[in-house]
């Protein structure tokens, strides 16, 4: 399979992992606001965290195959995207919601769709998935390759 086809499969594969981890955090968020009457910034969290734990699996097992890497390092490297990904949908959401005057959920789907495409699969992608020691160590090794073909 070509580079760009590989790209293209892997950022299906991510974007539905994503649809199925809204799910996930849209269910949690509507029952905690309407069902539980927590306030909807507090329900916001909660879906964020609980729809995150979700896709950090799925994406870890089946989008970025990357069962090579140890759990506790993929999982730390997440835990920062997704912190940032979690303040960036509450805020917006809260901002969103409170400078529009709408519904909470239709300023949480305006604000997740950005944070996807924006925030999320891009670190998930290079950063979080990606084995940046293994690229460091290839470079070292090129490198010492060329200094050796230099000396003879």
């Amino acid at each position: 399979m070509g580079r760009l086809k590989r790209e293209v499969w892997t950022f299906c594969k991510a974007q539905l992992s994503a649809q199925m981890a809204t799910i996930v955090d849209f269910t949690v968020s509507f029952l905690m606001a309407e069902a539980v009457g927590l306030w909807y910034v507090y329900a916001s969290f909660l879906g964020a965290m609980s729809g995150g734990v979700f896709n950090c699996g799925v994406n870890y097992r089946w989008v970025f195959q990357s069962q090579q890497l140890k759990k506790k390092y993929v999982a730390l490297k997440y835990m920062l995207v997704w912190i940032g990904s979690i303040l960036l949908n509450t805020g917006g959401t809260y901002l969103l919601t409170e400078w529009s005057g709408q519904y909470f959920m239709l300023a949480k789907v305006v604000v997740a769709v950005l944070i996807a495409f924006l925030w999320n699969y891009p670190l998930q992608r290079v950063f979080v998935y990606h084995d940046n020691r293994l690229r460091a160590r290839m470079r070292k090794m090129r490198m010492g390759m060329r200094n050796d073909e230099m000396r003879k």
